[in-house]
């Protein structure tokens, strides 16, 4: 990470460069000076058990000549494992430079995007009283007071929009685009029941730049995303159609080649569609299933608890790192049929399948439709080793089921199931972390549908 103030800010190269520091020695004398020496803050030494955990990371400010001038130390705010929550803290400048280039606050905006992008959901800071207002302008929220060392402070939080600006991004226009299109019962569910049978119809379309970039991929994306549509609702699928268009034979053969194959794992004859050539790369397709007996999106209430059940194993898809989560490639047709009956068989008061909003998004969909907002307990999500919470939360996760209310025990295949959360009066998905804390993930509905 080199040169990122300028980034950050936007301007011309500054006249001092924010880096992960190699050896944090001179940043701590630099601490001492300042908060024992100067400010009587500490009597012996500003150092805790922070400093020792080797996953903080401090950020220094350094001239041109390579002279500190100040830093900042970021990272997970409790032992264990990282779950999201992260820390910023020790913002100190040196008092030869302090004020008149800015390396404060440079430092603090250094700070936030670090977390950030470790994929942190959370990042609070205890500032110093006379320092809260440079806190305030840069952007950060103070949630209330609090003693350290003897002296006033705020507890401060940096305001991190991930979660919500992915669910504006991909679900907001919904309801203004399809309002009155939705069936009666069954408004933002995955897929619809047709009228006088035990069918139930999924239709999803994958997106244009991911046909081009991957077309094989695509085509195995166009029946995973169909199949858990139908699971969600305890459907069993029965047949696809597809529609595929492509720049000339070969690309669509292998656009076609991936949907073979996901029909094939999956156990689902195609049916029919349509291929056209000559044009612009895509693929669609609609799925039939059956129940007699749908399960709703929206048939959570207040008091439900929420269960998340996740295929955990697998790894990111080559080229979506933090985005595309593939368990299903890798496993057998019997253990993705396993998968795709679970719902069915617990038969849940509710149920969503993980879409490309994410844990947090979907379960935002899944309250919003019952009427309802959700609590998400964070520490309590299951996820991959090596995912950071920030990134499973807001990925397209392969295979996971939100589920809600009371349910029967069902065999979830390689999948595992957690409780996770609750859904509550109001509106929206708030994150719950360890401390009891409770911060706004999404404060409103996600798509704008109402409550089916």
């Amino acid at each position: 990470m080199r040169d990122l103030v300028p980034v950050l800010l936007g301007a011309p190269a500054a006249p001092f460069v924010i880096t992960p520091a190699e050896d944090p020695a001179a940043y701590r004398l630099l601490r001492h000076r300042v908060f024992v020496d100067e400010q009587g803050l500490f009597e012996r030494s500003d150092l805790d058990g922070r400093d020792d955990d080797p996953r903080t990371v401090v950020l220094v400010a350094r001239s041109p000549r390579g002279d500190l001038l100040g830093g900042v130390r970021v990272g997970p705010a409790v032992a264990g494992p990282d779950i999201g929550w992260w820390a910023g803290g020790r913002l100190v400048v040196d008092p030869a430079v302090r004020g008149a280039q800015g390396i404060g606050p440079a430092l603090v905006r250094a700070a936030c995007a670090y977390a950030e992008n470790a994929g942190a959901l959370r990042f609070d800071a205890t500032v110093q009283a006379p320092h809260e207002r440079m806190f305030r302008r840069l952007g950060w929220q103070p949630v209330r007071p609090v003693t350290v060392a003897g002296r006033p402070h705020t507890l401060m939080r940096w305001p991190i929009g991930r979660i919500a600006a992915l669910a504006a991004a991909t679900k907001s226009p919904l309801g203004s685009l399809v309002r009155d299109l939705t069936p009666a019962g069954f408004t933002g569910d995955d897929g619809a029941p047709v009228p006088g049978s035990d069918l139930v119809a999924a239709c999803d379309a994958i997106l244009p730049s991911m046909v081009e970039r991957d077309p094989d991929w695509a085509g195995w994306c166009a029946v995973l995303v169909n199949a858990n549509d139908l699971a969600a609702m305890g459907a069993t699928p029965v047949g696809l159609l597809n529609a595929v268009a492509a720049r000339d034979a070969g690309f669509a053969a292998r656009i076609l080649g991936g949907l073979r194959r996901g029909c094939t794992a999956y156990g689902i004859p195609v049916l029919g569609g349509h291929t056209q050539l000559g044009v612009p790369a895509a693929v669609s397709a609609t799925a039939l299933g059956r129940t007699s007996h749908p399960v709703p999106g929206g048939g959570g209430r207040p008091g439900h608890r929420v269960r998340l059940t996740a295929d955990l194993g697998g790894r990111w898809r080559p080229g979506y790192r933090g985005r595309q989560w593939d368990s299903t490639s890798g496993r057998s047709g019997a253990e993705l049929r396993r998968l795709l009956s679970f719902v069915g068989a617990a038969r849940p008061a509710a149920a969503k399948d993980v879409s490309m909003a994410g844990v947090a998004g979907t379960l935002g969909m899944l309250a919003e439709a019952s009427g309802c907002g959700a609590v998400l307990d964070v520490a309590r999500v299951p996820r991959p080793s090596g995912t950071t919470v920030g990134d499973w939360l807001t990925c397209f996760p392969g295979f996971a089921m939100l589920t809600a209310g009371p349910a029967t025990a069902a065999d979830a295949g390689p999948a595992v199931t957690a409780d996770c959360g609750e859904l509550v009066t109001g509106r929206g998905v708030r994150l719950r972390w360890p401390d009891g804390e409770l911060t706004d993930a999404i404060d409103g509905g996600v798509t704008g549908l109402g409550a089916a």
